[in-house]
């Protein structure tokens, strides 16, 4: 499987690798929330909704990870839909 785009479905921010967000209220750890997948490290909390640190909307943690079709699918795709 390929590895997922992670971006914002809302504003397509794309987060960096030093990008963060806070446990709150829970435990206070900072860390990249795809790195875990919305998994706390410090207390083990799963997250199902990400703020966006670009929008600040919130949104399902799962929306984020979009997976591009492989390129044979798409040319398969292609050349279904034109017989």
């Amino acid at each position: 499987m390929q590895e997922p785009e992670i971006y914002c479905p809302g504003c397509a921010w794309r987060p960096k690798s030093d990008s963060r967000w806070t446990c709150m209220p829970s435990c206070g750890t900072v860390w990249n929330t795809f790195w875990t997948r919305g998994v706390c490290p410090g207390c083990r909390y799963t997250w199902t909704r990400t703020q966006c640190l670009s929008c600040h909307a919130f949104s399902p943690h799962t929306d984020w990870y979009h997976y591009p079709e492989r390129s044979e699918e798409r040319e398969r795709s292609s050349v279904e839909a034109s017989a």
